[in-house]
């Protein structure tokens, strides 16, 4: 059988990366606060980022920071020391880099020679050619475009060297782009997509103008609720881990940098068990496909879709009605620490009461209904409920919750 693939897990923060490394990442990859192409998400500080590499380390897992956007003249003397920065960030550096840009290339390789390069989907690699393009220019990985097939990628794995990696897409959101390079936002709001600002125009709901009839609004596809002619279904290859083993990808690729720690966990944790219990036994992958389904459906998505791998998506790979996601399960907050009398400390993220069931989430892939028996406050007041977001509560529930475990409802 083929080698295992790393399962690699986005995080927008310390806490989620922390969370992707406890619920199974092999892998975690993070923006710094500058050079990615997620500048809203709250990414990682100098300071972050090497207690997030210590922490991912001393777990035996990889993490690779994203360097992607496409450079102007103005962003080439400030990337050059911020990889000189990256490089000096011993013992613990960052294991690779993931840039689109060619110069970037280039300035990575003269300023932090000793982080591996893995070539972005940004940079359009959509055949074998361009893989070895970048082999001869010293990239180690180079991530498949969301426009191939897993026909294509197979083809690619067998007109490459063995030792050069494939990392793809296996889950998460699509854009209405070319390899992920949109000019919508840039056009409206004068937000690069390409430079990391991107404010989403895909998801937004448009119509069509007469040039005659100013004002006149005529909807795209009639429905009462809008028409949303760019919104694509979230990608989930959760049922066809056989196929994209078969394909010689080396690395699994979950979307999702600006996600909470209750996607991060619950998608990393399902994946993990998915690639596990695959290279365990297909009977027992085929036989566990529909609690997978299950699990994934308690992340926020928006239905899903194969993509491009079994050919071309068609018009049903889109939602023309609405932009929202379907949300099954409420976030509530990960037990950072046992307090004195042993009760599972979180900083609430959304409210609940004493007398709600909730469900405790373990990284072992284990659910624990529990009761909320009562709450208190950091000053140790009883309290009914947690209204304020990042308030300290200290639990009494009725079964045991450890630190990592994550709560929701």
């Amino acid at each position: 059988m083929k080698k295992k693939p790393e399962l690699l897990v986005p995080a927008g923060s310390l806490e989620v990366l922390k969370t992707a490394v406890i619920y199974g990442a092999d892998a975690v990859y993070i923006g710094g606060e500058v050079y990615g192409l997620r500048a809203k998400a709250h990414n990682f500080s100098p300071e972050e980022m090497a207690e997030g590499i210590a922490f991912a380390h001393a777990h035996g897992k990889k993490v690779y920071v994203t360097a992607n956007i496409l450079a102007h003249n103005d962003d080439l003397s400030g990337a050059a020391e911020y990889f000189k920065e990256l490089e000096a960030m011993k013992p613990d550096r960052p294991d690779g880099l993931i840039i689109a840009d060619p110069g970037m290339v280039v300035l990575a390789q003269e300023n932090c020679p000793s982080i591996e390069i893995h070539i972005s989907t940004q940079a359009n690699n959509t055949n074998y050619q361009t893989y070895l393009f970048w082999w001869k220019l010293g990239a180690t990985r180079v991530v498949s475009a969301r426009e191939l097939s897993l026909r294509e990628i197979k083809e690619i794995r067998e007109h490459i060297p063995s030792e050069m990696e494939i990392e793809s897409f296996i889950h998460g959101s699509m854009c209405i782009s070319y390899s992920g390079r949109c000019l919508l936002s840039n056009y409206f709001t004068g937000r690069d997509a390409n430079q990391g600002a991107c404010t989403h125009p895909c998801r937004w709901q448009y119509a069509i103008v007469e040039q005659n009839r100013p004002g006149e609004y005529l909807p795209i596809e009639e429905n009462e609720r809008g028409t949303y002619i760019f919104n694509s279904k979230d990608l989930c290859m959760i049922e066809y881990i056989p196929e994209m083993v078969d394909a010689g990808i080396n690395s699994f690729k979950i979307e999702g940098r600006m996600k909470t720690a209750l996607y991060v966990a619950t998608v990393a944790r399902t994946y993990r068990k998915a690639i596990d219990d695959f290279f365990t036994s297909e009977e027992t992958y085929r036989a566990n496909i529909p609690w997978y389904q299950e699990q994934i459906a308690k992340c926020t998505y928006r239905s899903f879709t194969t993509g491009f791998y079994f050919g071309k998506p068609s018009e049903e790979a889109q939602i023309y009605d609405n932009n929202t996601y379907k949300h099954e399960a409420v976030f509530l907050g990960i037990v950072d620490h046992l307090d004195a009398d042993g009760c599972p400390v979180i900083y609430q993220k959304n409210k609940f009461s004493v007398g709600d069931t909730i469900e405790i989430m373990k990284p072992d892939g284990s659910d624990v209904q529990a009761k909320v028996l009562g709450m208190k406050n950091a000053d140790g007041e009883s309290v009914e409920s947690c209204p304020h977001p990042l308030q300290e509560i200290h639990l009494q529930l009725s079964e045991e919750a450890g630190v990592q475990d994550l709560l929701r409802m």
